[in-house]
């Protein structure tokens, strides 16, 4: 209720009820700041500087580090060496926001050069300095690099924790090095370092991304004996790697388990469901299940009516797909550019080359503009019906707009080019491009 606390503390300030000290004001820049409100956040420190309460090194925090979260890395080091020049010097939680920034940023060097600053001025770094660099150096593939780091911290006194070892871990997935992770793994629990279910989640999750679903399935069933309860997303991470290996029967013996678990279900959930029934052909099991959530009231936004919409498009339930897509108004929800080109889609692929147009002017009419996907499948719809010159003036709007022809257009542009030369003359800006 951040809203509310603004107007609250206005009004004391207004009305004198007291003077703001620190603290409260704190509160309110804390509460601006995790609602994205930077700007905010910040004028509220330039009109505490004014006034008689100053800022404190808490309130310099909550500032930099919402700053850096913005990737507003410039402006977060100049409010750093305003509050030198204040004499408040920067605290270990202000050099773990600007660490935290560079490693985002990939900005090593200037990284190296804060942590020394850092060192020389005897703030020591803690386990959140080293797992900030940890996690950064894992997420840019430089697994090795983060174990040295790990070495030094283990060196300078800092015992590792569950976040240190879940961030390398994750790296090795990340590197395609699944054997390293499950051995960190297995290292954790001998050391009675016990993993928590995010440890098991970023496993399960490397296992089923390089489809390798026996040993996903039986580090589930491991922790399912034994090991920290299953949360949704490692329900979540198996129901999509079971459909992404097509193992339907399975798929839904673990959603079935997952509703006995009491494991309550999430919108990405019902999304994979979704997406894995259409992709097989389990039209029916699909609509049932949607359905059923429409008629439980659960809050379904525009990507899940887009999945749905796609599915019916794609198994040749097209009437039922537009009668979604025209409830969506009445329903709140504002068509985006996925759900007009999935109609768009659905409308080509059944020849209906004039509704597509229609669709393809409502969509500009609702101010939703069409993209390269939209403008590929418009070109190949019209080429496989042999409308050439429609497809023309198509491809001159998309390139126009600095678009450009994908892989399947290409593909079939070839073909149709081979069967039929003259259709090069009327494309001269390919011709130019592409005379070999």
């Amino acid at each position: 209720m951040v809203k509310d606390a603004v107007e609250l503390f206005k009004k004391v300030v207004r009305e004198k009820i007291c003077e703001p000290n620190e603290v409260m004001y704190g509160t309110v820049m804390n509460g601006l700041s995790k609602r994205g409100h930077t700007e905010k956040t910040l004028s509220l420190l330039r009109l505490m500087e004014q006034g008689n309460t100053k800022p404190n090194i808490i309130n310099y925090n909550i500032i930099i580090d919402a700053l850096c979260k913005d990737g507003n890395l410039d402006a977060a080091i100049n409010l750093m060496n305003e509050m030198k020049q204040k004499d408040i010097p920067p605290n270990i939680v202000i050099y773990n926001s600007i660490i935290d920034g560079m490693c985002k940023l990939g900005e090593w060097e200037k990284c190296k050069t804060l942590f020394s600053e850092m060192v020389n001025l005897n703030i020591y770094p803690n386990v959140r300095t080293f797992n900030i660099l940890i996690d950064g150096l894992c997420k840019e593939g430089k697994v090795e690099d983060a174990k040295e780091v790990m070495g030094y911290m283990i060196e300078k006194g800092v015992e590792p924790n569950i976040i240190t070892y879940n961030a390398i871990m994750d790296g090795y997935c990340l590197s395609d090095q699944l054997d390293g992770a499950r051995r960190l793994l297995d290292f954790m629990i001998n050391k009675c370092i016990e993993p928590n279910i995010i440890s098991y989640n970023i496993l399960i999750n490397g296992y089923c991304k390089k489809k390798k679903l026996p040993e996903a399935m039986q580090l589930f069933c491991e922790i399912s004996q034994k090991g920290p309860k299953p949360c949704t997303f490692t329900y979540n991470t198996i129901l999509q790697g079971l459909f992404h290996v097509g193992r339907i029967g399975s798929a839904k013996n673990i959603y079935a388990e997952m509703l006995s678990a009491g494991c309550i279900p999430d919108l990405y959930t019902h999304i994979t469901l979704l997406n894995g029934y259409f992709k097989y052909g389990l039209v029916e099991e699909a609509i049932s299940l949607f359905n059923k959530l429409e008629k439980q009231g659960e809050n379904m936004d525009i990507v899940f009516y887009n999945v749905v919409i796609n599915g019916l498009c794609k198994n040749g339930k097209l009437d039922k797909a537009h009668t979604l897509f025209e409830k969506l108004s009445s329903m709140g929800l504002l068509p985006n550019v996925r759900t007009y080109t999935t109609m768009i889609t659905g409308f080509c692929l059944q020849g209906l080359l004039d509704e597509a147009k229609d669709m393809l002017l409502k969509m500009e009419g609702n101010n939703c503009f069409p993209d390269n996907v939209t403008y590929n499948v418009m070109v190949q719809g019209f080429l496989r019906c042999s409308r050439i010159s429609e497809m023309t003036t198509f491809m001159k709007e998309m390139t126009g707009r600095g678009f450009s022809v994908d892989a399947s257009t290409t593909e079939l542009l070839v073909n149709i080019i081979r069967d039929n030369p003259f259709v090069l003359d009327m494309i001269p800006e390919l011709h130019l491009k592409n005379k070999k």
